[in-house]
């Protein structure tokens, strides 16, 4: 068992996330455990309260809360990829009615915000040429979606 777990707070959607998710990454993603609220909790008796997921390996929880916390950008999932075919499917999977934004972050339709990175782009950023380093910087940052190869002729 992880020792932190993130909990995301939902405003009632919090299973049908957590199957989207599920859904897209596949592999070792799977719906954990469902807790359901009782007579003495404040939701309605027998809905969803919370539900354990794992994504790619990594626990985390949803939370049916209500409106009162919507998401921000100030807290995202970045997802490490390991090549355009899985930034591309990725992105869109979580955009689909969604926002898509710059620098590879968007928004997923529950409005919790992602970072799609291919795991190449912190060498590329890192690049021991600072003028370089600086082209790939600029590069990224007009870009929505990452696009690897324009990163790497910057």
């Amino acid at each position: 068992m992880q020792k932190i777990t993130p909990c995301l707070w939902y405003d009632g959607t919090a299973k049908e996330a957590a199957e989207h998710y599920v859904a897209i990454f596949g592999g070792d993603s799977r719906i954990l455990d469902v807790s359901y609220y009782g007579e003495a909790a404040p939701g309605e008796t027998g809905s969803v309260l919370t539900v354990t997921f794992s994504l790619a390996g990594q626990e985390y929880m949803g939370l049916n809360g209500g409106p009162q916390f919507p998401f921000t950008e100030a807290i995202s999932l970045s997802v490490d990829c390991a090549d355009q075919a899985e930034v591309d499917r990725l992105w869109a999977a979580l955009s689909e009615d969604g926002e898509e934004s710059q620098c590879g972050w968007l928004k997923d339709r529950y409005g919790v915000s992602w970072q799609i990175v291919p795991n190449e782009l912190p060498r590329l950023l890192a690049d021991p040429d600072p003028a370089k380093a600086e082209r790939t910087m600029k590069a990224m940052l007009a870009m929505g979606k990452l696009d690897i190869q324009a990163l790497r002729d910057a």
